[in-house]
């Protein structure tokens, strides 16, 4: 006959029932007490907070094995899965926000990387010269470079001599939008979240060829800085800036920050020089050392790696003033 199981309280052993007898098992009819450290029988007195030593505890009382195992009442099986649950609890780590350093901080050059299809622009503009543009708003007697761009918004052409003029250009008589991750002209609603194809978007107006602009009555400074537009995104470990500059200088540029705040000067443009700045609160903080920027050859993107775990409610912390 194969031997079972005894399900006695405190006998580990298997017997045959051919052979049980009433001094065949000794065992513990009494429950196990967890109190203060303290393991111990409610049958008998004897108490260790060892408990590999409360395992060994011999059974106080002698009779026949069983092979009937313990039915554990609902109400046993709850306090076991609060108990668990509770445990869960108790052992997961307490998240306590960090304190959030001073704006005043010293700003430091964040690290930066070049991409190299910008890296090719920079240095054919070495090779060309860098003031083209400079040169075609200094004539006075309308001569057009070969080569000068067109001015109106999303036209791509270049002037390649008088036949140009009398091309159509395709132009959005708009302004960029960039709302919530999507990038879209005012003028015709064409949405996408890709900037690349935002800048391929031909234009939804008609018209002549713009090469040279009118000189203007506002303050050049200002002029070159109003045409600069930026977003941001976040992940679980990083947040990202991304300032739309085609072809942005590096050498002209400066990207700062402390854990709280950043200050970004950025010069752009293959023919005209224009320049965007931003200098911001964060809304949380960063970690200074391990955050980047990388200069891509149609926009800025600034890397900041979290000092926390926690997701931002916006790019900017707004304080009242």
């Amino acid at each position: 006959m194969e031997e079972v199981q005894c399900y006695n309280k405190g006998c580990t052993q298997k017997f045959k029932p051919s052979e049980n007898t009433a001094s065949s098992c000794r065992f513990h009819p009494g429950d196990p007490v967890f109190h203060d450290a303290y393991k111990s029988w409610s049958c008998c007195g004897k108490k260790t907070t060892d408990f590999t030593e409360f395992l060994n505890i011999k059974g106080c009382k002698v009779d026949f094995h069983s092979d009937v195992k313990p039915v554990v009442s609902e109400s046993e099986k709850e306090k076991t899965e609060i108990k668990s649950v509770t445990n869960q609890i108790n052992n997961k780590p307490i998240y306590v926000p960090m304190e959030r350093p001073p704006e005043d901080m010293p700003l430091v050059p964040l690290k930066f990387t070049i991409g190299k299809s910008l890296q090719q622009q920079l240095d054919q503009l070495s090779v060309n010269g860098e003031n083209t543009v400079d040169a075609v708003s200094n004539v006075d007697d309308g001569a057009i470079p070969i080569g000068t761009s067109c001015k109106n918004a999303a036209c791509q052409t270049t002037y390649n001599g008088p036949k140009s003029n009398e091309e159509i250009c395709l132009y959005h008589d708009g302004v960029p939008i960039f709302h919530e991750g999507m990038k879209y002209w005012s003028c015709c609603q064409r949405r996408t979240t890709d900037f690349d194809a935002f800048l391929e978007q031909k234009g939804c107006q008609s018209g002549k060829h713009l090469w040279i602009k009118p000189k203007s009555s506002e303050n050049s400074q200002e002029d070159k800085s109003k045409t600069c537009r930026y977003d941001w995104h976040q992940t679980s470990g990083n947040v990202v800036v991304t300032i739309y500059s085609k072809v942005p200088i590096p050498s002209l540029s400066t990207i700062r920050a402390n854990p709280v705040k950043l200050h970004a000067f950025v010069t752009f443009g293959a023919t005209e020089k224009k320049e965007f700045e931003i200098n911001v609160p964060l809304f949380g903080i960063i970690d200074v050392e391990n955050s980047i920027v990388n200069y891509l050859s149609t926009k800025v993107e600034i890397s900041f790696k979290k000092a926390e775990p926690v997701a931002w409610k916006q790019l900017t912390l707004k304080t009242n003033v």
